[in-house]
C-alpha cells in the first residue's frame, strides 16, 4: 500500500465530493420539467419534438401506477427491439467482418442484460456483435436503461418531497430530458476525451499484424469503441467494446484514462444525494445519505486494496516474488492499487466494467465486490438505481429506530406506516430470492455444476457472483464461470430482469404513497434524518441485513477459501 496508491485514494474521494453540489445543482434542472440549462437554445426545439410525437408534455403528470407502466412498456419495447437487432445483424449494415446472427438464447440474454443496465456479457464483442449490434442496439440501451433508472430515483425523490398528491411526474418527460440535457452532452465530451487517449473510434474493418514472437499473423480488433466506452462509464452501464472490457488497451489505454473512467462511474450517482437533498429542501439529509455512502465506499476499498497488496502467501512460500501484491490478472499498466479501486467503483455502483479479472482476486479482495453488489450496491451505486435502493434501507432504519423508541416513525415529515415498510422490504427481497434462490438451485444442478472453471468453495464464489451480478443488475463475473450454456443464458435474463423491473415498481410504489401523505409539523416523535447518529443507524441497517442475509453463503465460499490460502484453519 504505497504513497502513489494513498494519494490516487484521496484525489478520488476529494474530486467525487467537489463535484457532487454542482451535478446535484444540475439534475435539480434536469429533472424539472421547466429547469432552464445551458443548453436550452438548441435542444428546446427537439425536446418539444419529442414531446409532440409521444403525444405527452410536462403538464401531463402520472401517478405512480400510470409511471410504472410507461417505464415497462418502454422497457419491453427496448428489449425486443435490441432482440431483434442481434438476431438480423447479418442483414444490416456497419459489419465489416460479415458476422452471423447471435443464437436465440444469446440474444434473449444480451438484450434483457441492456435492457436492464447491467451488461451482463456472455459473448466476446469483437467476434460477435457488429458495428451497428454494439451502437445501436446496446449503445441505445445503455442511454435509455441509464435515464429510465434516474427517471425512477427523481420520482421517489417527489414522492418524498410532495404531500397531499398523486402524481410523482411523467416518465416521458423524466426520459427525454435526462438523455438530451445529461447523458448525451456528457457523454459526447467525455468520448472525445477517450478518443485523445487513444481509444479507438473508427469504422474500418479489422486490421492484422505479425507477432514480434514468431511472425504469426495476428487479427487487431477495433471500432467506434470510445462512445460506447464514455456511456457505459456514465451510465454505470459497464458493457465494453471488447471482450477484456477496460483492460483493453484500446478500451482503457492509460492510468489518466483509467482514472477518469472510476470518476465517471461515481459523477452521476454522487450528485443525485444533492439533488435529494436540494428537492426535500434538507441540504444536509442529502450529504448525510452521502456520508453513509462514502464511508462504505473508503471501508471497502481499503479491505480489497489491502488484500490485493498483501498478495498470496502460496506462492511467496514457492519463491515467487508479491512485491507488486497479486498482480494474477492484472494490467501492469493499472497494478494492484488501481485495480482494486476499479474494483470497488464498479460494484460498488451497477457499473460492471472491470479493468482485471476479479476471478484472480485473493479471496478477501473478491469478497469486496461480490459483498458490494450483495449490499443493493447502494454505495453511490448506478445512476438512480443507487439513490433509490439507498432510499429504501432509509425508509427501514427509520423504521427500526422507531420501533426501538416505542414512537411512530416519522421520515422529513411523513409518517412510515405498513405499507410503505412492505413495499421497501419487498423490494430488498427480491434481490435477496434472485441471488440466493437461484444460486442454490445451480449449485445442485448439473448444468450449474457443469458451468464451473473450479471445484470448491472458490467454484461456488463463481455461481454466487455470477447470481449477485444478474440480480443486482451489475453486470461483472467471475470470468472462470463459463455461463454461456443456453439454460444459463435464460436462467440469468431471468434473474436480470425480476432484479431490475421488480425491484422497481415497489419503489415506485412507495414513491406514491409517500406523495399521498400529508405532512406534518416537526415534533419530538420525529427521528433527525441527518448527523452522525443518522448516519451511523443506517450504515448499521445495510451491514446487519447484508450480513444476515449473505454471510451463510459468504462463509462458505471466499471466506473458506481464504482460510485454505493461508493455512488458517484444518479446512483441508
Amino acid at each position: 500500500m504505497d504513497l502513489s496508491g494513498w494519494l490516487q485514494l484521496a484525489l478520488f474521494c476529494g474530486l467525487v465530493w467537489a463535484l457532487t453540489k454542482p451535478v446535484g445543482l444540475y439534475l435539480v434542472r434536469v429533472l424539472e420539467p421547466d429547469g432552464r440549462t445551458w443548453l436550452d437554445r438548441p435542444l428546446r426545439p427537439v425536446e418539444r419534438l419529442v414531446y409532440r410525437i409521444l403525444r405527452t408534455g410536462p403538464g401531463q403528470e402520472q401517478d405512480w401506477k400510470q409511471y410504472a407502466r410507461s417505464l415497462l412498456l418502454f422497457s419491453l419495447i427496448g428489449l425486443l427491439f435490441t432482440y431483434a437487432v442481434l438476431r438480423l445483424q447479418h442483414l444490416l449494415p456497419l459489419n465489416p467482418q460479415h458476422l452471423g446472427p447471435v443464437r436465440p438464447d444469446l440474444a434473449f440474454n444480451t438484450a434483457a442484460s441492456f435492457a436492464t443496465n447491467t451488461n451482463w456479457q456472455n459473448y466476446a464483442g469483437e467476434t460477435t456483435l457488429s458495428y451497428f449490434s454494439q451502437m445501436v442496439g446496446l449503445v441505445f440501451q445503455n442511454f435509455v436503461s441509464a435515464a429510465a433508472g434516474i427517471a425512477a430515483a427523481a420520482a421517489l425523490v417527489r414522492g418524498i418531497a410532495r404531500h397531499s398528491t398523486r402524481t410523482v411526474g411523467n416518465f416521458w418527460v423524466d426520459l427525454v430530458r435526462v438523455n438530451l440535457y445529461l447523458l448525451i452532452p456528457l457523454s459526447l465530451v467525455f468520448s472525445v476525451f477517450l478518443a485523445s487517449q487513444g481509444v479507438v473510434q473508427n469504422f474500418k474493418p479489422y486490421g492484422s499484424a505479425l507477432t514480434v514472437e514468431n511472425g504469426a499473423s495476428q487479427t487487431i480488433a477495433q471500432g467506434p469503441a470510445a462512445s460506447q466506452a464514455a456511456i457505459k462509464m456514465l451510465g454505470t452501464n459497464g458493457g465494453g467494446f471488447f471482450n477484456a472490457n477496460a483492460a483493453h488497451p484500446y478500451e482503457n489505454p492509460a492510468p489518466l484514462s483509467n482514472f477518469l473512467q472510476m470518476l465517471a462511474i461515481f459523477l452521476v450517482p454522487s450528485g443525485l444525494t444533492y439533488y435529494l437533498g436540494r428537492k426535500v429542501k434538507n441540504a444536509r439529509h442529502g450529504w448525510a445519505v452521502w456520508s453513509a455512502m462514502a464511508i462504505l465506499f473508503l471501508a471497502a476499498a481499503l479491505v480489497c486494496w489491502r488484500a490485493e497488496s498483501a498478495g498470496n502467501p502460496r506462492l511467496r512460500a514457492e519463491g515467487v516474488s508479491q512485491s507488486a501484491g497479486n498482480m494474477e490478472g492484472k494490467e501492469v499498466r493499472f497494478g494492484a492499487p488501481a485495480s482494486s479501486l476499479f474494483a470497488t467503483v464498479t460494484t460498488a455502483a451497477s457499473c460492471g466494467a472491470v479493468n482485471s479479472m476479479h476471478d484472480s482476486f485473493t479471496p478477501l479482495g473478491g469478497l469486496v465486490p461480490l459483498f458490494n453488489i450483495q449490499l443493493g450496491e447502494v454505495v453511490f451505486g448506478g445512476v438512480g438505481s443507487g439513490l433509490y435502493g439507498m432510499l429504501l434501507f432509509v425508509v427501514l432504519a427509520v423504521f427500526l429506530t422507531g420501533l426501538m423508541v416505542g414512537r411512530t416513525p416519522e421520515y422529513l415529515g411523513k409518517k412510515i406506516e405498513a405499507y410503505d415498510v412492505k413495499v421497501s422490504v419487498l423490494a430488498l427481497l427480491v434481490t435477496v430470492f434472485g441471488i440466493l434462490g437461484f444460486s442454490a438451485w445451480s449449485s445442485v444442478a448439473g448444468w450449474g455444476l457443469a458451468a464451473r472453471g473450479n471445484a470448491g468453495p472458490h467454484g461456488l464464489s463463481e455461481i454466487l457472483y455470477a447470481f449477485s451480478s444478474g440480480a443486482g443488475n451489475n453486470g461483472s463475473a467471475f470470468a472462470g464461470l463459463n455461463a454461456s450454456s443456453p439454460i444459463f443464458n435464460v436462467v440469468l435474463a431471468v434473474v436480470m430482469l425480476c432484479g431490475r423491473f421488480l425491484v422497481i415498481v415497489p419503489v415506485l410504489a412507495l414513491a406514491g404513497s409517500l406523495a399521498r401523505k400529508k405532512l406534518l409539523p416537526p415534533s419530538e416523535a420525529a427521528f433527525p434524518a441527518t448527523g452522525p447518529t443518522f448516519v451511523a443507524i443506517l450504515i448499521g441497517t445495510i451491514l446487519i441485513v447484508g450480513a444476515l442475509t449473505f454471510l451463510p453463503a459468504l462463509a462458505l465460499g471466499p471466506v473458506v477459501e481464504h482460510l485454505l490460502m493461508t493455512g488458517s484453519g484444518i479446512l483441508y
